[in-house]
């Protein structure tokens, strides 16, 4: 082999600097101007050009294998989804996988339809919890001002006693629509408060003595409204039947509360003492048996304190034991199957008073 350069190419030049292949583990070193020296010397350039002799590209391939190191400079070539590393001084992982959801997230076990997403209620049964969570004392202290308010402004007049009266038909009108599921119903909610708004009308213009009268006919003519709304309806017949029966109910229970309106004032008065602290004894952090036993004690003990101020005397209590029975119903019926805050601060509000109102209207008229 002639170490003479190569014929057209720069002094120094040799064939192997292009042609070899680059050794994985000792790199070829590659000729500069300055290293011609090198090239000069005889037994160097043997010394370079006698490492390739019995060895071929396909033999260099076979035998050689790269190290770790080298080949941290290939490009990869299997591409994986990327392994969770921490830093030893950080507070979180640097790279996590994202999480599954589990159960308490909201979401039911795996399976090969997909995961349906189940309510709080139905949690709390599979963890063996009730799924009743009852308003608690901050919506029971609103009961109690709007009970006070009804008790203070009966002994003044008719149209006083409006003002909180219609407060309360809003608020269970609003409720009921939200503890059946039903929310936005703007139609409905107006129509229940525009019925109730009409039974006051009708009580007001006819008078205590034909309050039966008025509210029930108030409440057939909204019944036959509710009926021709839903018929109108181009929703499927499913949800027509629900959204009646929400309707009727709501319309219902806003008209009926107008009964406070048709009573006695003084039987008003003791009713709406009475509720205030059943509902107040009821929030009270005690057993479900207590806490009722202890309610309808004190509504009973409260309907006699205000009737003999008012005049009924020891009769109030019994007035003051029915309204509380018919409180702690509304109560129980807002509490249902885990309703959310504002069910609390509409219907857990309202309902006892709105039931109470026909308890208080009929002992009023019996015990007077």
């Amino acid at each position: 082999m002639s170490n003479q350069p190569y014929e057209g190419y720069g002094e120094g030049y040799t064939p192997y600097a292009q042609q070899q292949p680059q050794q994985a583990q000792e790199p070829q070193p590659q000729v500069w101007p300055g290293q011609q020296q090198a090239y000069d010397d005889p037994q160097a350039a043997q010394q370079y050009t006698q490492q390739w002799q019995g060895q071929t590209w396909d033999t260099q391939v076979q035998q050689s294998r790269p190290s770790a190191s080298d080949l941290a400079y290939f490009p990869p070539q299997n591409y994986q989804a990327p392994t969770p590393s921490y830093d030893p001084h950080a507070q979180a992982p640097m790279t996590a996988p994202p999480a599954a959801p589990s159960a308490e997230e909201g979401y039911g076990p795996p399976s090969l339809a997909g995961n349906a997403r189940i309510t709080d209620a139905q949690r709390a049964r599979l963890e063996g919890r009730s799924p009743i969570i009852e308003p608690g004392m901050q919506p029971a202290g609103l009961t109690a001002v709007l009970a006070l308010l009804l008790a203070v402004t009966a002994q003044v007049g008719s149209y006083a006693l409006v003002v909180p009266l219609v407060v309360l038909q809003a608020v269970t009108a609003a409720g009921w629509f939200r503890l059946n599921g039903m929310w936005p119903a703007r139609q409905g909610i107006a129509l229940a408060f525009a019925g109730a708004l009409v039974a006051d009308v009708a009580l007001l213009a006819a008078g205590r003595e034909n309050g039966p009268a008025a509210i029930l006919g108030t409440l057939g003519v909204w019944v036959l409204l509710s009926l021709v709304m839903q018929l109108r309806s181009h929703a499927d017949p499913d949800t027509r039947i629900t959204s009646l029966m929400a309707t009727v109910a709501s319309a219902a229970l806003a008209i009926v509360a107008a009964g406070h309106l048709a009573a006695d004032p003084d039987a008003v008065t003791v009713g709406a003492a009475a509720v205030a602290v059943a509902i107040l004894a009821r929030a009270l952090p005690l057993p479900t048996v207590a806490s009722v036993v202890v309610s309808l004690l004190a509504a009973a003990g409260a309907g006699i304190a205000v009737g003999g101020m008012t005049g009924m005397g020891a009769k109030g209590a019994l007035l003051g034991a029915g309204a509380a029975v018919c409180a702690l119903i509304g109560h129980r019926v807002a509490s249902y199957d885990y309703p959310s805050r504002f069910v609390h601060f509409t219907a857990g509000v309202a309902l006892p008073l709105a039931a109470a109102a026909p308890v208080v209207y009929v002992l009023g008229r019996a015990l007077g």
